[in-house]
């Protein structure tokens, strides 16, 4: 790692005396971006580029054992600034295999114990809080407030109530019109006008609830944060909701880093599909070994309600019907399946149900080179934690779904961390849903392969809610943050008009393309095959698409789109490109260069929207052309459409 350290101070080293009434400058690494930290009788920030004004803060602070820091008109000890310049190599390389962290950093020093750091990167910015108090201490309170120029516009993912799967649509809105009880969940972005968009959030999220926000009425954001519970009310085996809340955010060590406050700065929308700002500024890893960690496919029953057919068994939960997936995922070289709700009777894991036959299953998949996955109330597992994940251990299962969380407050966000550790002690994926954003836990535990935190396929079985403008908004806020579970896949597939919620029969309101693209524009690396092997089977040449597609990948470049419009994004894996681009309520032709192949020709395999796709969804033509780096795709596709190309060098 290349590091330089206290190149410059901004003033003088106070240790007797300090200043007020000062500014202070931090430029990024290209000189595009300025923050201008202001110190006076409280603490603000302006972020402009340039020259034009993008972001700013109201006073910021947090209060702890019932006292605000920075107090009233601050006083700063020292100033430090540095700078970085590495590459990061991530265990589970989701957008890149190598991710060049360069930024320059601030560390304002304030009498009192505590820290305000920012950093200035290239595509962003970022602050946090760092404490030096002796033993515990109590976080009352911490205000944020980010104040956008007049006109911005918001896709606001607004909430009811932090009781949440934070499986949201995005309400496109002026920021004006959110208001003091409007209540959303982060990601979130703010489109400036003749300006870059910003998406705020936050990253390395540890041991303190998760920032949400709310509306002002103004230009301007305000954070908000879930208190401690003081009282839960359990339902059945999965929903447990605070009633009452402590008077506190978090008890914590008084020696600590606070989460990064994150602001994500994209001059075009296209630049948050490849953004890794929330893994850069997460901790490093915690695994001392992680090389048995294996991102792959996976065959899910749930969405279909394991409906096979054209088989001479019963289907449903039972030892023949996952015996079956089990010889889908194996023919077509799937690494896992899942069991869904049912493997067990709800309420303790160690009670199997007993038409299946677990110690066969586990036999069968080992010998058809099959990982099994096993879905799991949380609450349940908080319960059975050690004795369950031990049994899990012992079974040779390789991975849990740990569902209906529905909470970020700081005991929430602790769970999340043991069950991570917890698994990465006995060789376990996991795979969060009914969660929270992601929040660079990843990179500290690289066995959280992949979460939920978003409104996915799933929804189709009881609403009308997964539009193609829905699909085509999350790649540039919800996936910016990190993995995201939607589970694509679909075979059945109808546009708005012939569209029917079916729960035990679902389909997709896209074009079959659509979902084919899903599995090159939507990042998971345990990437779903949402729909039941039989129908699978019954469209041979969409199956040989999916099961041959990379679930992590080398390289990724945005190329084009808009959110709610469009989206096209292009990645490496080895020396194969695969370019998806997926549609939204308007057909549309969109042209993108080729320029970011390596030089020589390229024959590209391509999936796009039929003659007749606007008509009946399922309609889909298979081609073939050579290409090169000088080469102009023109990209057509239907409502709700989609576009996929493989492209190997010949």
């Amino acid at each position: 790692m290349k590091r330089t350290g206290l190149v410059l101070f901004l003033g003088m080293i106070f240790l007797s005396q300090a200043v007020t009434g000062k500014e202070y400058k931090l430029i990024s690494p290209d000189r595009q971006m300025i923050m201008m930290v202001s110190v006076n009788d409280q603490l603000t920030f302006v972020i402009t580029r340039n020259g034009k004004p993008v972001i700013s803060s109201g006073a910021f602070s947090m209060t702890v054992d019932g006292v605000k820091v920075p107090v009233a008109k601050p006083r700063i000890r020292k100033v430090i600034h540095s700078q970085a310049d590495e590459m990061l190599h991530p265990v589970v390389p989701v957008k890149n295999r190598a991710i060049r962290n360069h930024y320059n950093e601030m560390v304002m020093k304030f009498g009192g114990g505590y820290d305000l750091i920012f950093r200035m990167y290239n595509d962003g910015a970022a602050y946090r809080f760092v404490m030096h108090q002796p033993g515990t201490v109590t976080v009352n309170n911490e205000v944020d407030h980010f104040v956008f120029p007049e006109g911005t516009r918001s896709f606001f993912p607004r909430e009811e109530s932090f009781f949440s799967h934070n499986e949201r649509s995005y309400i496109h809105l002026d920021i004006k019109d959110i208001q003091p009880g409007d209540l959303a969940s982060l990601p979130a972005l703010f489109e400036i006008p003749d300006g870059p968009d910003v998406l705020l959030t936050e990253s390395d999220l540890n041991d303190y609830p998760g920032m949400w926000i709310t509306g002002t009425g103004k230009n301007e954001i305000a954070a908000t944060f879930p208190k401690y519970p003081a009282k839960t009310v359990q339902i059945k085996d999965r929903n447990v909701k605070p009633v009452e809340r402590e008077n506190y955010l978090a008890k914590v060590l008084g020696e600590r880093a606070f989460p990064w406050r994150v602001m994500i700065i994209a001059p075009q929308a296209k630049d948050l599909l490849d953004n890794e700002m929330v893994f850069k500024l997460a901790a490093p890893l915690k695994i001392k070994d992680p090389s048995w960690i294996k991102p792959g496919l996976v065959a899910w029953d749930w969405w279909n309600a394991l409906n096979v057919y054209g088989v001479d068994f019963k289907s449903g939960i039972n030892t023949d019907t996952y015996k079956y997936y089990i010889d889908f995922a194996s023919e077509h070289g799937i690494p896992y399946i899942i069991m869904d709700e049912g493997w067990y009777k709800l309420g303790n894991l160690l009670d199997v149900n007993p038409d299946i036959d677990m110690k066969a299953l586990l036999r069968y998949g080992k010998e058809k080179n099959v990982g099994i996955i096993l879905w799991v109330v949380w609450k349940t597992l908080d319960d059975q934690m050690e004795q369950a994940l031990d049994q899990f251990e012992k079974w040779g299962i390789k991975g849990i779904k740990v569902d209906f969380m529905q909470r970020d407050d700081q005991w929430m966000v602790d769970f999340y961390r043991r069950v991570a550790r917890e698994a990465a002690k006995r060789h376990l994926l996991v795979d969060f849903h009914g969660a929270y954003k992601p929040c660079g836990l990843r990179r500290e535990y690289p066995n959280v392969i992949s979460r939920e935190g978003v409104k996915g396929l799933e929804w189709n079985k009881w609403s009308k809610e997964i539009t193609p403008a829905h699909n085509v908004t999350i790649p540039f806020i919800r996936m910016t943050a990190g993995p995201m579970d939607y589970t694509p896949g679909a075979m059945v597939n109808a546009h708005e008009k012939n569209f029917l919620v079916s729960f035990e029969r679902p389909m997709s309101m896209t074009t079959r393309v659509q979902q084919l693209a899903m599995y090159v524009v939507y990042e998971s690396p345990l990437q779903m095959l949402a729909d039941n092997p039989s129908n699978y089977l019954h469209n041979p040449e969409c199956l040989d698409l999916i099961s041959h597609m990379p679930v992590t990948w080398d390289e990724t470049h945005g190329l084009a789109g808009e959110p709610g419009k469009f989206v096209v994004i292009a990645r490496r894996k080895n020396d194969t490109w695969y370019i998806g681009a997926m549609n939204g309520p308007e057909a549309r032709s969109v042209e993108v260069g080729l320029s970011f192949l390596p030089k020589g020709e390229y024959e590209a395999v391509i999936f796009k929207d039929g003659m007749n796709a606007d008509r009946y969804a399922q309609d889909y033509k298979k081609t073939k052309e050579i290409v090169n780096s000088d080469h102009k795709l023109i990209i057509k596709m239907a409502v709700g459409g989609g576009w996929v190309g493989i492209l190997k060098k010949k």
